[in-house]
C-alpha cells in the first residue's frame, strides 16, 4: 500500500506542542516519582489503596517516559528517529501505560465497591501477598497492548524518508481500529466505572438514611436488611474515599472523552480538521491526566503535601503522620492515535 503524501506540518503549532509537551513531561515525572519514592519507603505498611496508588504512579510513569517523551522526541525531530525493534516497542509501552491507567481505577473503584458495599467479603479476604485486581489490570495491558506489535513498524513515508507508521487495509481498516480501541480503553471501563459508582452512592445513601433514623428505634425490634446492615457502619473515610472516586471519574471523562471524540471523528469524517488547533489541543487535554492523578491525590490526602515536599527537598525528619486510604485517579495519553489521525 502506497503512503499518500504529506502537507508541510504547521510549525507554530508544532512550537506550541512541544512547550505543552515539555511541561506535562515534567510535571508528570516529579509528581508522579516523588509520591512513587515516598510510598516505597513505606512500603511495609501498605494498605490496599496504597497499593492502587503505588501501581498508579507506575503507570503514570510509564506515561511520562514512554509515551509522552517519545512524542516530544518525535514532535522536535517531526520523525521517528530509531530502528524497527524501537518503533514497534515504543508503540506497545505507549498502549500499555493507557491500559495500564485505565483498567487500575477500574478495579480500584470494584475493590471501593467491595470494601462498601460487602464489607464482610473484603475482611475475609484479608491481606494477600499479591493484590489480585492490580495483577488483573496489569495482565491486562500486557496481553491488550501485543497487537501494536504486530500494527506498527518503521516503513518508508516518502523516497528515503523512514517512519514509525501503520498501514490499514482500505477503508475500514483504520476505521475499524480506533472504534475498538476506544471501546476497550474507553467505552466499557467507563460504563463499569459508572455503575460501581452508582451502586456505592445508593448503599452510602442508605447509610446515612439509617444513621438519621437510627435514634429511638431498637436494633432487636427493628432488624436491618442484610445490605442495610453492611453499609451501616461505613466510615467518614470510606465516604471521603467515595466522593474522591467522583472527583475521579470526572476528571477522567473530561479530559478523555474529547480525546477519543476527535479521533472517532477524525477516521469516519474524512472532512475531519485534523490539522487544526483545535483538535491538536483536545488530543493533549488527555495528557493532562498525568499531571492531575498525583494533584487530586494532594487535595485529598491532608499530610501527604507536607510529605512530598519534605521527600523532594531532601528532608529527613521523621513524620508520624500516615497517608490517608484514598483512590486515586487515571492518566495517560495515548498517542498513538495522533500519528494515525496524521497517516490518515
Amino acid at each position: 500500500m502506497e503512503m499518500e503524501d504529506e502537507q508541510p506540518r504547521d510549525e507554530s503549532l508544532a512550537k506550541i506542542e512541544i512547550a505543552l509537551l515539555s511541561i506535562i513531561f515534567l510535571s508528570a515525572g516529579i509528581l508522579n516519582s516523588g509520591l512513587l519514592l515516598m510510598l516505597w519507603k513505606r512500603r511495609k505498611q501498605l494498605s490496599r489503596m496504597r497499593v492502587f496508588v503505588f501501581h498508579l504512579c507506575l503507570a503514570d510513569l510509564v506515561v511520562a517516559f514512554f509515551q509522552v517523551c517519545p512524542q516530544l522526541m518525535w514532535d522536535i525531530t517531526d520523525r521517528f528517529i530509531g530502528p524497527d525493534l524501537v518503533c514497534r516497542l515504543v508503540k506497545y509501552m505507549q498502549v500499555v501505560g493507557m491500559f495500564a491507567s485505565t483498567y487500575m481505577i477500574v478495579v480500584m473503584t470494584i475493590d471501593r465497591y467491595q470494601a462498601i458495599c460487602n464489607p464482610m467479603v473484603t475482611f475475609q479476604r484479608g491481606r494477600a501477598r499479591w493484590n489480585v485486581p492490580v495483577c488483573v489490570a496489569w495482565a491486562i495491558s500486557l496481553v491488550g497492548s501485543l497487537p501494536q506489535i504486530f500494527i506498527f513498524s518503521r516503513v518508508q513515508v516518502a523516497p528515503g524518508v523512514f517512519d514509525c507508521w501503520a498501514e490499514f487495509i482500505k477503508p475500514w481498516g483504520l476505521k475499524t481500529y480506533v472504534t475498538w480501541t476506544t471501546l476497550v480503553i474507553f467505552v466499557l471501563p467507563i460504563l463499569t466505572v459508572i455503575v460501581c459508582q452508582v451502586r456505592i452512592c445508593r448503599a452510602v445513601q442508605i447509610n446515612l438514611y439509617i444513621k438519621t433514623h437510627k435514634e429511638g428505634e431498637s436494633a432487636v425490634a427493628n432488624p436491618l436488611p442484610s445490605r442495610a446492615s453492611s453499609v451501616a457502619g461505613v466510615s467518614k473515610a470510606r465516604i471521603k474515599t467515595v466522593k474522591m472516586t467522583v472527583v475521579i471519574v470526572l476528571a477522567y471523562i473530561l479530559c478523555w472523552a474529547p480525546f477519543f471524540t476527535v479521533q472517532l471523528w477524525s477516521v469516519w469524517d474524512v472532512n475531519a480538521p485534523t490539522e487544526t488547533a483545535t483538535f491538536t489541543i483536545l488530543m493533549l487535554l488527555a495528557s493532562l491526566n498525568s499531571c492531575a492523578n498525583p494533584c487530586i491525590y494532594l487535595l485529598f490526602s491532608g499530610q501527604l503535601p507536607k510529605r512530598l515536599v519534605s521527600l523532594l527537598c531532601r528532608d529527613q525528619s521523621k513524620l508520624k503522620d500516615s497517608i490517608p486510604e484514598e483512590a486515586t485517579m487515571v492518566s495517560s495519553l495515548y498517542f498513538s492515535f495522533k500519528s494515525l489521525s496524521d497517516a490518515k
